[in-house]
């Protein structure tokens, strides 16, 4: 790719050399390459892109982002396995979202232009630090936050997007996870911001995260805000489920977050010669399916996590619905078709797999 937007600062190239990946586990999240990419918007319009040292972001107490939640965010993934790449998986729906989220929080949306040289810009410049075994990846953060110094309610006339880099290994790599059933709070409500990619979602189910590790689930699983009734997503994650063979998935709505990943299944699923169904899921039904063994297995999906088998649905007072086939037979199937893909095992689809040209240093 050629970067138009992008000015390299030297101190970015100095710190690439002096930096080593740390030694042992490498979480999710948890370490950052020594370099970012940050753009600031004034004036009704974006500046340049700037490959930069990983450092502070200079901001003021006053500024908007800290009050009044006005950001924005994406996560997406590059990969490098066997010397091979990177690649970076479906970039075009990373960029589609990030700016229906922006719309949502009346965020100037980024170029199209702009965002591409910056994802395609740091996954180069820290190409040699992505872990190369199956699963791990380079996590992309692009996000854009308010920075006008100002109290006042209304949207910011000045922003900052930036993205940041971090090695990591793969997530929920073990086992199956207990979720429990939120029948109480709600996620988010019709005409809210349940389908933008924004930190007040996520900030909302950490409650109900609380919860839920204090009564043994991982997860929570939360239903519609209105009836309490149909299933919706996961915190942060989506929902599938397979019934009598045919995989289930709650149809998308204006509070369910429009998940890479759960298309991405769906398309796999029907190659790979599974009735699929988007339809909205009643919570009381499905208990029953699997108390009768129709609906066998369950699995949350997102980028991070890719696919993660769901041991059982459970409520808050201890009563637990067990799938049948925990380990996830068909689930587990899809998954691999899907990191096959990603790690350039098997031929993508048209367009999911895009090739990260290396700058010479």
């Amino acid at each position: 790719m050629k970067y138009k937007h992008l000015n390299v600062r030297p101190k970015a190239l100095e710190a690439l050399k002096h930096y080593n990946l740390p030694k042992g586990p490498l979480g999710f999240g948890k370490y950052s390459t020594p370099i970012m990419i940050v753009c600031d918007y004034a004036d009704g319009k974006w500046g340049e892109l700037k490959l930069a040292p990983f450092a502070f972001l200079n901001l003021l107490p006053t500024a908007k982002v800290f009050h009044y939640a006005q950001e924005v965010f994406e996560g997406m993934k590059a990969y490098r396995v066997d010397g091979k790449g990177p690649y970076l998986f479906r970039p075009d729906k990373n960029f589609e979202r990030f700016n229906l989220s922006c719309q949502r929080m009346a965020i100037p949306e980024i170029p199209r232009e702009y965002f591409m040289e910056a994802i395609h810009a740091i996954t180069a410049y820290s190409a040699e630090f992505i872990p190369q075994k199956t699963g791990e990846s380079l996590y992309l953060r692009p996000f854009t936050i308010a920075t006008e110094e100002s109290l006042g309610i209304k949207p910011s006339e000045k922003y900052k997007f930036v993205v940041v880099a971090c090695p990591s290994d793969a997530y929920f790599t073990k086992g199956t996870v207990p979720v429990m059933i939120e029948r109480q709070a709600a996620r988010a409500g019709m005409g809210g911001t349940g389908n933008a990619k924004t930190g007040g979602n996520y900030a909302a189910s950490l409650i109900s995260a609380i919860e839920a590790k204090e009564r043994g689930y991982l997860m929570t699983l939360w239903l519609d805000s209105l009836e309490k009734r149909y299933v919706e997503e996961l915190s942060g994650m989506n929902f599938f489920c397979i019934i009598n063979g045919e995989l289930w998935t709650p149809a998308l709505t204006e509070t369910i977050l429009v998940g890479i990943t759960r298309d991405s299944i769906i398309h796999l699923a029907k190659d790979m010669g599974l009735k699929v169904h988007e339809e909205r899921i009643d919570i009381t039904e499905l208990i029953t399916s699997i108390k009768n063994n129709e609906c066998t297995e369950a699995f949350a999906c997102g980028t991070a996590a890719i696919i993660s088998p769901i041991e059982c649905l459970g409520e808050n007072h201890g009563t637990r619905y067990t799938f049948r086939d925990q380990g996830g037979n068909i689930s587990l199937k899809i998954r691999q078709r899907l990191l096959d893909i990603q790690e350039g095992r098997y031929q993508a689809p048209d367009g999911w797999l895009v090739k990260v040209d290396l700058p010479q240093l």
